[in-house]
Order: C-alpha cells, then sequence, then structure tokens
C-alpha cells in the first residue's frame, strides 16, 4: 500500500479535480461532502501516521482514508446533523471516530445525510441529493447518503454511518458496497445526534467484506453464542410473498439463496409476516415520538427555517403529538411480535432478505416521499426494533441497486459475516479495451485464471472514447443522457484477482458497476469524467474492437447525440 502522505495527496487532488468539472464527479463532490478538513491538517496527520508505522508502531489501517456521516463528531469540524443552523463545533472526536483514527485511519471530512437522520432516500438535504454511483438516474439511498457514496467512488476506503432504520444498509445497497449494522449498543453512539436514541446504531461501510470486518474488529469483539456443530442454517422467504418488487429484484433473490444452497447451507422458508408487521411500527407507532425528543424543540423553534427539510419536519412534530398510552401498547404489540419472530426463525442462524423492494429516482420519490421511503424500510425498518444485527452485500450479477442482507439474533455480527462472504462466489469483471479477447492486456486476466463467460454489450448508457495515451486505450463513462451500448466481455475470476488488478490500475483509470444488456451489473473499467475532456468520441462505432479494425478513424459525432457531463 502507498505512504498515508502518497494517499492522502492523490485522494485531495481528486476532489479538486473533480470539483471543479461539470461532470457527474463533479456533482458528486459538491453534493457528498459537508466539509472537508484543511489539506495541511490531513497532511501533517498523514506523516506522522508514516513515521509511527515506520518505527513499528501496530497501526492496522495505518493511511486507510475515512469518511463521517455529518451526525456524529469529528473535532474541528461542524457536526450540522444535515441541518446549517443545527451546527455545533464538537470539542472531541466520538469514540467511534477515536478508535479508527488510533488504528491509523485518516479522516478526509464529515459527510451529506438526510437530515436529523430521517429518511432513506438520501434526498432530504439543504446540501444537495447525491445520486447512485450504479446508477446516476437514481436516488443514493439514506440517511447515510454521503458517506456510502464517497466509498463506492474511492475517495475513502470506510465510512461511518448510523442506522436506526435502515441508513447503514438500503445507501450499500444502492451503491454496490458493504453495509455492516452492528448489535445495537454494541459501538458507542456518544457524540452523535440522536434519531431515536433507544434504537440508534453506529453503522460501517466498506467496498469488501474483509474490510468492515478488519475495522468491525477494532471496534468491538463480540463472543457470539455457542451453536451446534453442522452446516450453516438461513432462512428465507417465498418470493412471491415478499410484496412488489422492482422487476428482476425477485429473480436475484432467487439466486442470491441458490448461492447459500450451492455452498452447503441449510435453507427453510419462514413465514415474514411477524417481520414486516414490526418494520411498520418504527414511524406508524408510536416510536416515533422519541425522534421529537431528539430534536423536537430545535424543530419548533426554527419553523418555516429555509435550511428545514419540510418532509423531515412534519414527521418529527408528528410526534409530539403522540399520547403516552400508545408507546405502552405499541411496546405490548412489539414484544408478541418479536416472539413471534424468534419462533420462526427458530435455530436458524440468519434470515436473507432483499435490502430493499426497489431502487427509485429523485422524481418517484419527490411524488411521494413518505411512501417512497416507506417502501425503502420494508425489510430494514424492523432490525433494531427486534434486536437484530445485520450486514447488507451487494447482490451479485443482479440488478444494477439490488443488494441483500442477512440478520440474525443479536450479538451474532461476526457469524453473519461469515455466511455473507458465501454470496460473494467469483467475481464477475467486465471490459471493454485493452483486456478484451485477442487484446494486448487479456494475459493479465488469463494469467490470474480469469475464464470469459460472455461475449455482449453495456446498457444503452454510457460513452467510449479514445484516451491519450501510449498504447491508445479506450475510456468507458457512462452518462444521464446521449448513452449507447458498447461491446463488452464479462469474464470471472477469484477474487484476489480482482485486488491485484485493482492494485496495478492506472489513472484515470478505475473500478465500477457496470450495467449490461440484460440488466445485470458486474464491476468495470471506468474512466474519470474529466479524463475525457479533449478525447475523441468512438461511440459509434459500437467498441473498440470495430473501431480498431476500422483503422481509427473515428466518425463525427452529432453534437445532439453528444453526452453531458
Amino acid at each position: 500500500m502507498a505512504s498515508a502522505q502518497a494517499r492522502v495527496a492523490a485522494a485531495y487532488d481528486r476532489l479538486a479535480r473533480e470539483a471543479g468539472t461539470d461532470s457527474p464527479g463533479g456533482e458528486a463532490v459538491r453534493t457528498v461532502w459537508i466539509a472537508l478538513r484543511p489539506r495541511e491538517d490531513v497532511a501533517a496527520e498523514a506523516r506522522r501516521i508514516d513515521e509511527r508505522a515506520a518505527a513499528g508502531e501496530p497501526l492496522p489501517l495505518a493511511g486507510r482514508l475515512l469518511a463521517v456521516k455529518g451526525n456524529i463528531d469529528v473535532a474541528g469540524l461542524p457536526t450540522t446533523a444535515g441541518c446549517p443552523s443545527y451546527a455545533y463545533q464538537p470539542e472531541a472526536d466520538a469514540p467511534v471516530v477515536a478508535a479508527l483514527r488510533a488504528a491509523g485511519a485518516i479522516v478526509l471530512g464529515v459527510t451529506n445525510m438526510d437530515q436529523f437522520a430521517t429518511g432513506l432516500v438520501g434526498t432530504r438535504s439543504p446540501y444537495g441529493a447525491p445520486r447512485s454511483m450504479l446508477d446516476g438516474r437514481r436516488v443514493s439511498g439514506g440517511s447515510s447518503s454521503g458517506s456510502a457514496v464517497a466509498v463506492a467512488r474511492g475517495w475513502v476506503d470506510l465510512a461511518l454511518g448510523t442506522d436506526t432504520a435502515g441508513s447503514g444498509r438500503v445507501p450499500a445497497a444502492f451503491n454496490g458496497i458493504v453495509g455492516l449494522k452492528p448489535t445495537r449498543g454494541l459501538l458507542p453512539t456518544r457524540g452523535v445526534v440522536p434519531a431515536c436514541a433507544s434504537l440508534d446504531c453506529v453503522s460501517l461501510f466498506a467496498r469488501t467484506l474483509p474490510e468492515a470486518r478488519q475495522a468491525f474488529a477494532l471496534l468491538a469483539a463480540p463472543v457470539p453464542p455457542p451453536r451446534p456443530p453442522g452446516p450453516w442454517r438461513v432462512a428465507v422467504a417465498v418470493p412471491d410473498r415478499l410484496g412488489d418488487l422492482d422487476p428482476g429484484w425477485a429473480r436475484a433473490y432467487r439466486a442470491a439463496a441458490d448461492r447459500l444452497a450451492g455452498h452447503g447451507v441449510a435453507l427453510r422458508t419462514i413465514d415474514l409476516g411477524p417481520f414486516v408487521e414490526a418494520a411498520a411500527l418504527l414511524y406508524e407507532g408510536a416510536f416515533v415520538a422519541e425522534r421529537y425528543t431528539a430534536v423536537g424543540a430545535f424543530v419548533d423553534g426554527h419553523s418555516g427555517a429555509p435550511d428545514l427539510d419540510p418532509t423531515v419536519a412534519a414527521i418529527i412534530t408528528a410526534g409530539r403529538d403522540v399520547p403516552a398510552y400508545r408507546l405502552f401498547a405499541d411496546r405490548e404489540r412489539l414484544a408478541r411480535l418479536r416472539a413471534r419472530t424468534e419462533a420462526e426463525l427458530g435455530d436458524c442462524d440468519a434470515l436473507l432478505l432483499p435490502t430493499t423492494p426497489g431502487h427509485p429516482t429523485p422524481a418517484e420519490v419527490a411524488a411521494d416521499p413518505v411512501g417512497a421511503n416507506s417502501r425503502l424500510g420494508r425489510f430494514t425498518n424492523s432490525t433494531n426494533l427486534l434486536d437484530m444485527c445485520a450486514v447488507a452485500v451487494p447482490g451479485a450479477g443482479g440488478p444494477a441497486g439490488f443488494g441483500v442482507m442477512l440478520l440474525g439474533p443479536a450479538r451474532t455480527d461476526e457469524r453473519l459475516t461469515e455466511i455473507a462472504a458465501l454470496l460473494e462466489g467469483p467475481r464477475r469483471l467486465a471490459v471493454v479495451g485493452a483486456h478484451l479477447s485477442g487484446q494486448p492486456l487479456n494475459c493479465e486476466l488469463l494469467s490470474l485464471g480469469a475464464r470469459l463467460q460472455v461475449t455482449t454489450r453495456t446498457a444503452p448508457a454510457y460513452r467510449l472514447h479514445v484516451l491519450d495515451t501510449v498504447p491508445p486505450k479506450p475510456g468507458l463513462v457512462r452518462v444521464r443522457e446521449g448513452g449507447a451500448a458498447v461491446e463488452a466481455e464479462v469474464w470471472e475470476l477469484p477474487d484476489r484477482a480482482l485486488g491485484i488488478l485493482t492494485a496495478a490500475l492506472p489513472r484515470p483509470m478505475t473500478l465500477g458497476r457496470v450495467e449490461l444488456a440484460d440488466g445485470t451489473t458486474a464491476t468495470g473499467f471506468l474512466c474519470e469524467p474529466e479524463a475525457l475532456e479533449g478525447t475523441r468520441d468512438i461511440t459509434g462505432f459500437g467498441g473498440w474492437r470495430a473501431y480498431l479494425a476500422a483503422g481509427g478513424a473515428a466518425p463525427p459525432v452529432p453534437e445532439e447525440g453528444r453526452p453531458r457531463r
């Protein structure tokens, strides 16, 4: 790994470069970060990290870059909870931040969020609305929107979020990364602006399970309860009992269950009814009153303020008038539901569910803010009410934005990550240029044990350019308008192989999710949009090999066919 100083310098250079462009990357910089630490301060901290590591001090996260959700205290930066007029200056890091920094992680800044952690959509913030890294036409998910996107875009290695109703899992799914929601109370919530204090959890984002597990182990050391020997036992729901799902999501859920079964996991079908009933209690019952306890006085005192999100304010103030008897009645109802869910799970180690039922666009959220948000929480809202832990992972090969999560009894966090590792399987890599069959770098894939799976095309959402490199190579970029399908090959390769390719990847190339013609996704080689300025757009050829076969003379591209970056 590069030195901490080199990684910090590269991160700030990239953020400055992207922020100055009118591209999806530039928009992301402006909507993801609420505040960045001064570069010189971070550089000085990185120098000290390198010196300590060189002296032999054990720093397991030395030089890892960290983003922190805007409702978690970072000394020297404002804690806003997504509301500028609420901001205060903390005197110290929250304990979870301090623990990761003590292990060598370096905080770059604090990130955007649904205001007061009230939302799963990622659009309820005066700082803007980040978009999904997988599909810029759709929401990022929330409330930990900025933290998830910062990890997915590769600006940081790890990020802290919070998860009361699913805020650490929904944005993980929508950005193709890992979201780990620990057992309630396992990580301290001191220094965190409460949403529902009795249910709040600090959560972790990472691009891979090993990275998430390493960070989690530094924050908590749970001892899983003993279990009898034998194969893992995982509960699943009948797909047609999951309610309405986006197209292709039921099939992707079945594929995830089949993948576990292929690893010898014993599957058992259960009734999801009590879990869904418990989920409805979080916002439709008396528990919403705790949101008013947290920040209700502030919201009342700033009624009509331009930086208060009206949907958030309405949800919080509605909690003010909840009668006390309803809370006791809902607690009794929850106790009965918990007994039913425990009976359904029986001796199962985990429950496998889609993380969300679908992935909406900003327009769909705007048309029905409460309904769209409620739909996203169908499977996540009950987790903390039922005192369960969870880990969300990308749905390998599923539609963009589809992900699955494993839920388990309290303090089985490590067990869940072990089972989740079985969902990863071989990695799929989409290539469009020098790694194609017969091209100069294809030997790299073959030497790593990769196997060609299919020759196909991307979804009609990309542009292909010739980069100014020696030798020339193509750069693929996703665009919101004016996109087309591009020839691609999908290769299956071992997990370790992807890490080797990533480590050797030169700028301006980057790894991200590529949507394919059949609606599935694969990891793929993409290009930073700002590197395409002044380059030749060769999308009209349909692919890199067709361009080379034509002698490399790019056809003119009509103005109306050019992407808006």
